[in-house]
């Protein structure tokens, strides 16, 4: 059994943001000690991985706890659970393109900015030095 700052560090996910899931619902299996403290068990890591995935992609906290829900009615909601899946996946799919994107921009720059250093260029394309050089060609 984990305590929430275990299952914290051990899933990358702040205290906080665990205990706003459990209070969501996201975790209907979750137990309490004698002194009222949350315990994890092995199973509820899993609970944990799931909505930690869909919530980073952006899913609504009511499409998780449809999700959760779903789980917990049985094997009858496959069919709904694969739709929500599907749906995240191609969520995920197109934040990841987009994110390669700003991955090619940050490479440009990055390639930009060593050449500038490399060969002790001045950065003709800063704003900056743009408004300097039309001050100075009037």
């Amino acid at each position: 059994m984990y305590t929430i700052k275990e299952v914290a560090e051990k899933m990358d996910v702040s205290e906080h943001t665990l205990r706003f899931w459990a209070k969501s619902g996201f975790f209907p299996f979750v137990t309490r000690d004698k002194n009222n403290i949350r315990m994890f068990s092995e199973d509820d890591l899993n609970w944990v991985k799931i909505v930690k995935c869909l919530r980073s992609v952006g899913t609504e906290s009511r499409l998780v706890k449809r999700y959760v829900d779903l789980c917990i009615v049985g094997d009858s909601t496959i069919p709904e659970r694969y739709e929500i899946i599907k749906a995240t996946k191609e969520k995920a799919l197109k934040q990841m393109e987009e994110l390669n994107k700003q991955l090619e921009m940050l490479d440009y720059k990055e390639d930009y900015y060593k050449n500038l250093i490399k060969n002790n260029l001045n950065d003709n394309w800063n704003p900056m030095n743009l408004s300097k050089q039309k001050e100075y060609a009037v």
